[in-house]
């Protein structure tokens, strides 16, 4: 009896199917708090000791994780202000690298921050990078099936952080400035519009 329940629950699953995502993005990536302490703990290692001793990755995640409570189309820029507060550290003079659709080769060249420092090789860059994150639409908890990109809404969560960060990071950045582009894209060098 039990196993016949079994084969209808699954019979019913294959006939309706998966629930559809509500969005266009990559749902939350599992174990989000523990790869954010991890890449925390791993960059700490890169830092001086003077900056080391200014950093607390529990109260830097902590800051990082108020927007998991918040609405997925409500999380503004500056709702990571404390966040990028408490996990900013120096970006060395003339080592500032821009860049735009080449993630890849940038990290590649910049060889962990030793030739340029990108901002996905500072601390509040590095710990989101190629992580996507949000709360479920009606709900607590993380959403694991999908995400909201700009197409879905303007003020998500990943793409809040970005414009945050990004802005940190040109305030941060000094003396000569490095751009890199990807001019072999039959789309050109920003084929995202935003």
């Amino acid at each position: 009896m039990a196993a016949w329940r079994c084969v209808r629950s699954l019979l019913l699953l294959l006939v309706v199917g998966p629930a559809s995502a509500l969005w266009g993005g990559e749902g939350s990536n599992p174990h989000l708090q523990s790869i954010f302490l991890g890449r925390c703990h791993d960059y700490l290692k890169l830092l001086s000791p003077e900056e080391q001793r200014d950093k607390n990755c529990t109260a830097i995640w902590e800051a990082f994780s108020v927007v998991l409570d918040k609405d997925p189309c409500s999380v503004l820029p500056s709702d990571y202000d404390l966040f990028i507060n408490l996990s900013r550290h120096t970006i060395p003079r003339d080592k500032s690298l821009f860049w735009e659709n080449n993630h890849l080769l940038v990290t590649s060249y910049s060889e962990n921050a030793r030739r340029f420092m990108p901002l996905c090789d500072v601390l509040y860059g590095r710990v989101g990078d190629f992580m996507s994150w949000c709360r479920q639409k009606n709900a607590s908890g993380l959403d694991y099936q999908s995400c909201p990109t700009s197409a879905d809404c303007e003020n998500n969560p990943v793409d809040s952080y970005w414009k945050r960060a990004s802005i940190q990071y040109s305030k941060d950045s000094s003396g000569v400035i490095y751009v890199m582009l990807n001019g072999s894209d039959p789309n050109g060098a920003y084929p995202i519009k935003g």
